[in-house]
């Protein structure tokens, strides 16, 4: 019975001997353990970016609005257009019949091209607001500063832009004080909003916020409305208990009749974010799980191969009294040291790829401790599982056949 540091220094033996052959039965399983380690730290880093980025209003912040704000059933949209639009009456109604709600603030959004000379930029994203928005909203004023109450009531034509239309309109000068048009009308920039980036793939810097009266007067005052209650973490059931009742009673639904308008909160874009990402973890978790099991194939094979080519070791080991215990252990240590090692490549190539997402991207991209873990653990019950059979094979060897071998 051989020792264990025997055993093991006649692994490293044969592996280097076999440098090639060794390296090609490491790389299958590094690349399934570098995909499962990357889609991993994919699908951590994603919860975390739509958290940060998309779910940006506040523990302490819902929203009220005609048309749902994460749904995925798309009857449910078309069901909700048919319901009233909430107007500015409805706003000041929460406001006066919601003692819970700090404060009430109202938006509603149109897509308009905007021009400042001979420059355009299109698609944009166009925002009517009430001034108070400006402590609802958890985006900040960069340069410059929000429209005030008395702009907003004498319908002043003054917006403030994002990052975006900065980049589009104004490259190399300062735009404060500048008029851009929007659609047929001027307005005057009086601040920029700090910049959010992307999201998923859709910029959200690209808009202009105008006082919602002036909103309302060019886009037409029956455009329903979205209001926003910013409240104190205490009080977030209350509130919410007291502007749905009030909303209820502006529309005349008593008893079980199902509300006609919708609340959204931040838990409630992320309770969508995760059924959606729950679904692709699932698939890239079978694509992993199918990297690896072709990894373990390509090692049972190389190993079927190494056993025929090392007969005559194995006869000659057998001849000096090496046991069949002896050449099964040697094997599946063979097998085990080569999965881990294949692993722990794997596991690095895992870092090395968030890092790089993390290093030139917005993505924050980490691989947790437990992932690296479970990246070993599963390396090393692959070498043992897809060893066993090899060994068995090589230990079964008669070893008078064996030494006549070539």
């Amino acid at each position: 019975m051989l020792a264990v540091r025997d055993n093991l220094a006649q692994c490293l033996s044969a592996m280097r001997a076999h440098k090639l052959r060794a390296s090609l039965t490491m790389l299958g399983l590094t690349m399934g353990v570098a995909t499962l380690i990357t889609v991993m730290t994919i699908v951590q880093g994603a919860n975390l970016y739509v958290e940060n980025k998309i779910a940006n209003l506040g523990t302490n912040v819902f929203q009220m609005a005609r048309t749902p704000f994460a749904v995925t059933d798309f009857n449910i949209i078309i069901k909700a257009l048919k319901y009233k639009k909430i107007e500015l009456d409805d706003v000041r109604a929460v406001a006066e019949g919601c003692p819970a709600c700090g404060e009430v603030g109202a938006t509603a959004s149109a897509s308009v091209k905007a021009r400042y000379g001979d420059k355009e930029s299109t698609d944009v994203n166009f925002y009517g607001q009430t001034p108070n928005m400006a402590n609802i909203d958890t985006r900040t004023v960069e340069f410059g500063r929000y429209f005030t109450s008395w702009e907003a009531d004498h319908r002043t034509n003054v917006c403030l832009i994002g990052d975006t239309m900065v980049q589009r309109l104004f490259p190399g000068v300062d735009p404060i004080g500048k008029s851009i048009r929007v659609g047929n009308d001027e307005f005057m920039v009086i601040g920029i909003m700090e910049k959010v980036g992307s999201v998923l793939g859709q910029d959200q810097d690209n808009f202009v916020i105008v006082p919602l009266p002036v909103f309302l007067s060019i886009q037409g005052i029956h455009t329903s409305l979205t209001i926003n209650v910013k409240t104190s973490t205490g009080n977030f059931e209350k509130a919410q208990d007291q502007a749905q009742l009030t909303l209820r009673a502006r529309r005349h639904l008593s008893g079980k009749m199902e509300n006609d308008f919708f609340i959204g909160t931040k838990d409630s874009y992320m309770a969508l974010w995760r059924s959606i990402s729950s679904a692709f973890f699932g698939v890239f978790i079978l694509v992993s799980a199918i990297s690896v099991i072709i990894g373990g194939i390509v090692i049972m094979n190389v190993m079927l191969v190494s056993v025929t080519l090392r007969r005559r070791e194995i006869g000659v080991r057998r001849a000096m009294g090496a046991t069949q215990g002896d050449i099964l252990k040697q094997f599946i240590t063979e097998s085990f040291m080569q999965c881990i090692a294949g692993g722990i490549a794997g596991i690095g190539l895992g870092f090395l790829v968030a890092l790089v997402l993390r290093t030139y991207t917005p993505f924050p991209a980490s691989v947790r401790t437990w992932v690296a873990v479970m990246g070993v653990i599963m390396s090393s019950a692959v070498g043992l599982f897809f060893g066993i059979y090899p060994a068995l094979r090589a230990a079964r060897l008669d070893p008078v056949v064996a030494l006549r071998s070539d």
